[in-house]
């Protein structure tokens, strides 16, 4: 039953990749925006979705509510519709506004690596595909679709377009980003979802399992570390904000620096809370 379903899954996203390649990124975007406005919320994470909220903002008032989940979702749509289009942010300079270039050169002109680290915010993939087009050594983490008949279309489009160096989630993609690290290959990751493995450590409030594999490697390897914050900007450009870098150094052990890594999303979170995406089971 499963085959079926990621088997009708899959034919439908190639349609829908092959539908917007006809049309354009403009149109595309305000049709899949729509789309999934309407349709997103027939799934069964709106529970998920409204639990969510509840710890971020326990008196979060309906409106707020409905503006959070509306706008999350048309930010989802854009972004689904977007991975057809990849070719062409690469090659595009004009839908992006960097904040923070110092930091880069700092990176830029110092062979050691860092760690670069953001969530699930606007078009989460521009972080990587940005750093790279600035000839940066990067290695991305990242989990692989369930679906494995859209997994290698997927990881093909990221090789290409994105960041040739990807790493899967879990212990042999552990000792592959240590080999990146030690090869002088500075790291990026996605910081904001469950793991079942992790430690818990408050976000928002709550106890939340949280991966201790940055701080891990951050002060194994002595790094830096890199906060990345991305916004969607109403005309479908973007703002890449790199943040200030923090040192492994100042902090006693893992738990104190994730602990201050979660701040840190918090922080991006409550910015621009419509871009997050609150569909992942955060607080299990």
């Amino acid at each position: 039953m499963k085959l079926i379903r990621y088997f009708i899954q899959a034919l439908f996203v190639y349609f829908f990749y092959f539908f917007a390649k006809l049309i354009g990124i403009k149109i595309s975007r305000k049709i899949f925006s729509c789309l999934f406005f309407y349709v997103g919320r027939l799934f069964r994470s709106k529970k998920i979705i409204v639990k969510n909220l509840q710890f971020f903002k326990e008196n979060i008032s309906n409106n707020d509510k409905e503006n959070i989940i509306s706008n999350m979702w048309k930010n989802y749509g854009k972004t689904f519709i977007e991975y057809a289009f990849l070719d062409k942010l690469r090659k595009d300079n004009s839908h992006i506004k960097i904040s923070g270039e110092n930091i880069i050169k700092q990176i830029i002109a110092d062979p050691k690596p860092v760690i670069f680290v953001s969530g699930h915010f606007a078009n989460f993939e521009l972080m990587s595909m940005e750093i790279t087009k600035r000839n940066i050594q990067l290695a991305t983490i990242y989990r692989p679709l369930n679906n494995y008949f859209l997994n290698p279309y997927m990881e093909y489009l990221r090789k290409k377009y994105i960041c040739k160096n990807q790493i899967k989630k879990g212990i042999n993609g552990v000792r592959e980003a240590i080999k990146f690290l030690n090869d002088g290959c500075s790291l990026a990751m996605m910081i904001d979802q469950r793991v079942s493995e992790g430690e818990k450590i408050d976000f928002f409030g709550k106890s939340a399992l949280t991966s201790t594999l940055t701080a891990q490697l951050a002060i194994k390897f002595d790094l830096k570390i890199v906060p990345v914050f991305i916004e969607r900007k109403s005309n479908n450009s973007f703002r890449i904000e790199f943040q200030n870098q923090i040192k492994a150094s100042d902090f006693k052990n893992k738990i104190d620096l994730t602990i201050k890594l979660n701040k840190i999303l918090e922080e991006m979170i409550t910015r621009n809370p419509t871009q997050w995406i609150w569909t992942h089971n955060r607080w299990k």
